[in-house]
This record gives structure tokens, C-alpha cells and sequence, in this order.
């Protein structure tokens, strides 16, 4: 092994124990020593980082993406290595733009369910309704519910371990999804009789969940359901179940005349969220959203000009 490379595992560790996941870094610095094997270089330069961020086709944001990966490396290795360079910062500043959220609304998430139950396999047809429903039900993440194991169920509560940054969380679910839950079972034990996976949700297979083809999928079903986009940033995806789950729990919050300051820290908790900063961005400016919202505000502008 090389001292680079014993750099590069080094850092992954250290970030990793801060609660990083980091499979695209690996596999962004993985692939960069490898291009500096090639090349025959020793040591991280400005030249060569550009030269490998800008080496695959794509877009501008991707080189972009590459090479803010391989700065960051760079500047944690530099306090070991002083001959190792660390590129200017904006030097591809190129970004995409952030997805606008797809708020779906209970009628095209009813859609999505239907279309699900169309599915050909009988056990592929009960995996995704149950799969939507519960991501619907609950705003968990995708990878949440593909890594869920059937022992994470206890009383009406679902342990979600070794989420985005690391951590761990309890997610209780209303009996309604619990009723769903149970029939799903008692389903994949019918289809497929004993599986040896822990999972919770199974492909037509047994088997755990696959992430690519769970988008796969999903694409399939908005198509059969004819939902469209709202714009080119505003695609309908299925992670904005979840964006969808932060918004109608904050409209309902509104209607029941909860404090919507109250509710907001409980559920960023829900979600798992860091911080209720980190669930603003979900609560996207959707028609119904503002109107409870201007409800509120009403009579206090009011009281405030008498």
C-alpha cells in the first residue's frame, strides 16, 4: 500500500466516525489513485486533481462534484504531507440545481398505490404498495425502509438504525400501518413461505430490497399513473414522499390550531433530522401550506391595525 492510499484510508475512517457515510468519496478517491497510477504521478497537485475531475464526460456540476471530493481529501492530507497540493476553491464551481421538492397529493399517492397493485408478481405488487404506503405514511427515508428488518418491529414502534448521519431513531406508527404491516406478512409467508433475509420488506425473491431498482420501479409506476412533472427542477421522485409527509403534517398542524413552532421540532425529530433547520427545506411553499398559514396571520394583522 502506498502512503497515498494509506492517507485516503485513513481519512475515510476518521470522517467515518464522525457519522459519514461516504460511498461516493471512496469511490471518487478510489478511482483518483487509480488515475494517478496510470498517469504515474505520486502526489496530489492542482493539475492532476483537474485533470481527473475533468477525464469522464457528463456535466459540468459532476466535475465539479469530483473535484470538491478529491479538495477536500487534499486539505486533510496536506497537514501530513506538505508537498500535497489543495486546489483553489470555486475552481469548478459548477453546480446543478437543487431538485424542487414534488409535493404529491393524496390522490396521486392513491394512484401510485393502485398502479403498485397492477404490479405482474403478486409479491412485487405487495412489497411496493406496502413500501409506498409506509414512506407516505411515515416521511422515511428509502434506504430506511430497504435496510429495515422484520425484528426492528416491536409494539407499534420501528427501531431505524444506521440512518443518514449515523445515528438511530424510534419511528411509533399509527395502527393503520401497523394493520398494513401485518397483512404484508402474513402475504410474503403465503407467496414465499420462510425467507431467510431479516428484512422487512423482500423482493419477489426473498431477498432484501435492491436501491437501484427500487427507483426503477417507482419511475414505472408515476409513468402508469400519469404524473407529471411541474417543471424541469420539479420532477416527481420518491424521496419526495418524504417532503410530501413534512408538509401535509404542517397543514394539518394549522387545521387542528396546534403551534406550528410546537410541532415543527417534533417532527424533525420523527424525521431524524439534525436540527429543525434541516426541515425547512421540506416544508416547500405549496398553495395549501401558505393558506393555512395566511389563516393564522389573519387576525393577528388584523388585531395589530385596530
Amino acid at each position: 500500500m502506498s502512503a497515498l492510499e494509506s492517507l485516503v484510508g485513513d481519512y475515510l475512517r476518521l470522517r467515518r466516525g464522525l457519522g459519514f457515510k461516504l460511498a461516493t468519496h471512496e469511490r471518487y478517491l478510489t478511482e483518483y489513485l487509480r488515475y494517478l497510477e496510470r498517469s504515474g504521478q505520486e502526489t496530489v497537485t492542482t493539475e492532476n486533481i483537474l485533470g481527473w475531475a475533468r477525464t469522464p464526460g457528463g456535466a459540468a456540476s459532476y466535475h465539479g462534484a469530483r473535484l470538491s471530493v478529491a479538495r477536500s481529501f487534499a486539505r486533510w492530507a496536506h497537514a501530513f504531507d506538505s508537498s500535497i497540493e489543495v486546489p483553489p476553491r470555486q475552481l469548478l464551481p459548477a453546480r446543478s440545481p437543487r431538485a424542487v421538492p414534488f409535493i404529491y397529493s393524496d390522490e396521486q399517492v392513491l394512484a401510485l398505490l393502485e398502479q403498485a397493485r397492477l404490479l405482474r408478481s403478486p409479491m412485487v405488487a405487495a412489497t411496493y404498495r406496502t413500501l409506498i404506503g409506509l414512506l407516505a405514511c411515515t416521511g422515511m427515508r428509502v434506504s430506511e425502509a430497504i435496510n429495515a428488518n422484520r425484528s426492528d418491529l416491536d409494539a407499534g414502534v420501528l427501531s431505524v438504525a444506521d440512518t443518514k448521519f449515523g445515528k438511530s431513531r424510534l419511528v411509533p406508527l399509527h395502527s393503520s400501518v401497523l394493520e398494513v404491516l401485518a397483512d404484508y406478512a402474513l402475504t410474503r409467508h403465503r407467496l414465499l413461505g420462510p425467507v431467510s433475509t431479516e428484512a422487512l420488506l423482500v423482493s419477489s425473491a426473498g431477498t432484501r430490497l435492491i436501491y437501484k431498482n427500487v427507483h426503477r420501479v417507482f419511475h414505472r409506476l408515476v409513468a402508469r399513473a400519469g404524473i407529471t412533472p411541474k417543471s424541469q427542477q420539479c420532477r416527481p421522485r420518491i424521496h419526495d414522499l418524504r417532503h410530501s409527509f413534512a408538509v401535509t403534517t404542517m397543514i394539518g398542524a394549522y387545521r387542528d390550531g396546534a403551534v406550528p413552532a410546537e410541532v415543527l421540532p417534533v417532527l424533525s425529530t420523527y424525521l431524524g433530522h439534525a436540527s429543525p433547520g434541516s426541515t425547512y427545506w421540506y416544508l416547500e411553499a405549496v398553495p395549501e401550506l401558505l393558506a393555512e398559514a395566511g389563516r393564522r396571520l389573519g387576525p393577528l394583522q388584523a388585531e395589530e391595525q385596530s
